[in-house]
């Protein structure tokens, strides 16, 4: 993966229209989940980011025809696959690896994974997806590599040990194939989960109660083709309102998906920041008071994530850095990720005054003008907030290691270009 730097000058205003990409949670798990079926299936509105490029490679390793039809179109056919040892290199760039765990059990009765990568955001358990794929019929080998075998996945009713995103997508595929009825409890069900059950059952799955935290799947029943469009990235919508606020722009954010903003919105106005709803698009006006919302009493404001529908944890660090920009203090809990926040101390050398008082809490207190620097992405979200904080910046900034925004933002540098951006996309040779 060639190491990529944004050159960015602060200090424009933008102005236009932008639509956010295919989420990229949806169709992570909706692409493992075409290996289901070994029936063609057409998928629309994907996002043409280095995560699904790499889970497409890893997908063709086991035999699947995987065919872009169009810009953010793409074409499988898992007419027959072999599971075998999935290559370790490939499944160590992404988090998203493990989600071929469930499918190529379903089809090919075993699986040989490498541990998954991702972004380095704090220890990411996996346990859940061994519990439930083992409560489910499917046996493990742990080493240094992971090894799931199984004599055919059996329906079951399941409690997950914590509401993840992954292992709840890991689990319904699973009980998708498995014969009988299973029930997921405290499962997770955030937009993408949806997104990914819905399309199950396009291609012909019974599940009830998408949208809850109780999942009825009655399984076995075969599987056939489908065109599924992926929706619209509720993550990136939330990075656009973060940075109209802090570039003082007014953008109009088109087919938002509205239905799935409400915890992000609420998130939003408590730092000042309100938007306009027409149909399904969102207004971010240029006139905002970006006055923080104190707590009843006068106390210290207070945002904190949650699992869904509360204020997503993969807006945090968007909503911290347009926190710089508002007056009054805020404190910020990150519950979901204990080494998350540590990207503010980059804020902080660009001017930023914020306390990080744990690994979980830190309080920003604005506004400040913050000045360009050289800093660098840690991080999918993190590396967005990062190019905000350089977007209203004095000055000329540097972000290194920019190839981690592109695992998550389509072509971000000519989309935001095309709203007025200042941004230089340079491709670093290797030394």
């Amino acid at each position: 993966m060639a190491a990529v730097q944004f050159i960015v000058e602060g200090g424009h205003r933008l102005e236009g229209s932008i639509r956010p990409a295919g989420n990229k949670n949806a169709a992570l798990p909706i692409v493992a989940a075409a290996l289901l079926t070994d029936q063609p299936v057409q998928l629309l509105n994907v996002p043409r980011i280095r995560d699904i490029e790499t889970l497409v490679e890893l997908v063709r390793t086991t035999g699947a025809d995987c065919e872009w039809t169009g810009e953010n179109a793409l074409r499988i056919h898992a007419r027959q696959i072999e599971a075998g040892d999935l290559d370790p290199t490939m499944c160590a760039r992404i988090r998203a690896s493990i989600l071929l765990a469930a499918p190529l059990l379903a089809r090919c009765g075993s699986v040989t994974l490498s541990p998954p990568g991702g972004d380095v955001i704090g220890r990411r358990r996996l346990d859940t997806h061994f519990h439930v794929l083992q409560a489910l019929g499917a046996s493990y080998e742990l080493g240094e590599r992971f090894r799931f075998t199984t004599d055919g996945l059996i329906g079951a009713d399941v409690f997950l040990d914590e509401p993840s995103v992954t292992a709840t997508e890991n689990a319904l595929m699973a009980a998708v194939a498995a014969k009988g009825r299973t029930v997921l409890r405290n499962a997770a069900s955030e937009p993408h989960v949806q997104d990914l059950a819905q399309f199950l059952v396009a291609l012909g799955a019974r599940i009830e109660g998408i949208g809850s935290n109780v999942y009825t799947i009655e399984g076995g029943l075969p599987l056939g083709g489908a065109t599924h469009t992926i929706g619209p990235d509720h993550i990136e919508v939330g990075s656009f309102i973060g940075l109209a606020a802090v570039t003082r722009s007014t953008l109009r954010i088109e087919q938002a998906g509205v239905e799935h903003l409400r915890s992000t919105l609420m998130g939003f106005e408590r730092l000042g920041i309100r938007c306009d709803v027409e149909g399904d698009d969102l207004i971010v006006p240029a006139d905002q008071e970006r006055r923080i919302q104190n707590d009843l009493g006068g106390h210290v404001a207070k945002l904190e994530d949650q699992p869904w529908p509360a204020f997503p944890a993969d807006t945090m660090s968007i909503a911290i850095v347009a926190a710089t920009q508002c007056e009054g203090m805020i404190l910020f809990h990150e519950k979901m990720f204990e080494s998350r926040l540590y990207f503010t101390d980059k804020l902080v050398g660009m001017g930023a005054r914020i306390v990080l008082c744990d690994p979980h809490r830190a309080i920003v207190s604005g506004p400040t003008q913050l000045r360009g620097g050289k800093v660098e992405s840690p991080d999918i979200r993190a590396g967005m907030a990062m190019l905000l904080a350089a977007m209203c910046a004095q000055g000329t900034s540097v972000i290194n290691n920019a190839q981690q925004i592109e695992r998550g933002y389509e072509r971000i540098e000519s989309r935001l270009g095309a709203l007025g951006a200042r941004i230089r996309r340079v491709e670093l040779s290797a030394r």
